[in-house]
C-alpha cells in the first residue's frame, strides 16, 4: 500500500468518527427533549458506516492484489433510531398527555458516553495512523539525502 492510500484510509477514518462523535453528542445533549419540531420527543441518531475500496481513479483500480484489499470507512447515513420514548408520571409538566405521563427520548447517557470514548479513541488511532504515515514519509525522504 502507497502512502497516499494509506493517507486517504485515516483521513476516511476521522471524518467517520467525526460524524459519529456529533451524533453522540446530540443525542446527550437532547437527553432530556421532549418536544421537537417533527412532534413528540427527540429520538436518538445513530452513524451507519460502510466500506468502499480506497481507490478513485481506473488506473488505481487496476494497481494490483496488493491494494485489493485496502478499504476506506464512510458514514453512509445518520438515522433515527425507533426505541419507544420513556414515558415518566410528570402531570404538572407541560408536555404530559391526558393520563400525566411525558415521553422523554430513550436514552442512556452513560451508553452515550461509553459510545463518545470508542469514537474518541478510534479517531485518536487513526491520527496516530496518520503522523505514522507522515513520519515515514518524512523518513524516505531523509534516505534521498
Amino acid at each position: 500500500m502507497d502512502l497516499l492510500t494509506s493517507l486517504k484510509i485515516s483521513a476516511s477514518g476521522l471524518a467517520a468518527n467525526r460524524k459519529r462523535q456529533g451524533a453522540i453528542s446530540s443525542n446527550i445533549a437532547n437527553a432530556q427533549t421532549t418536544r421537537t419540531a417533527e412532534g413528540g420527543p427527540y429520538r436518538p441518531k445513530e452513524v451507519v458506516f460502510g466500506a468502499e475500496p480506497a481507490r478513485d481513479t481506473f488506473s488505481e483500480i487496476l494497481e494490483g492484489e496488493i491494494d485489493a484489499q485496502a478499504q476506506a470507512v464512510h458514514a453512509t447515513e445518520v438515522i433515527s433510531t425507533n426505541r419507544p420514548p420513556i414515558l415518566k408520571y410528570e402531570p404538572s409538566h407541560p408536555d404530559a398527555n391526558e393520563k400525566g405521563y411525558v415521553a422523554y427520548p430513550n436514552i442512556n447517557v452513560m451508553e452515550e458516553m461509553a459510545n463518545m470514548i470508542q469514537a474518541s479513541r478510534a479517531y485518536e488511532a487513526n491520527i496516530t495512523a496518520l503522523n505514522t504515515t507522515k513520519g515515514m514519509a518524512m523518513k524516505a525522504l531523509e534516505i534521498g539525502r
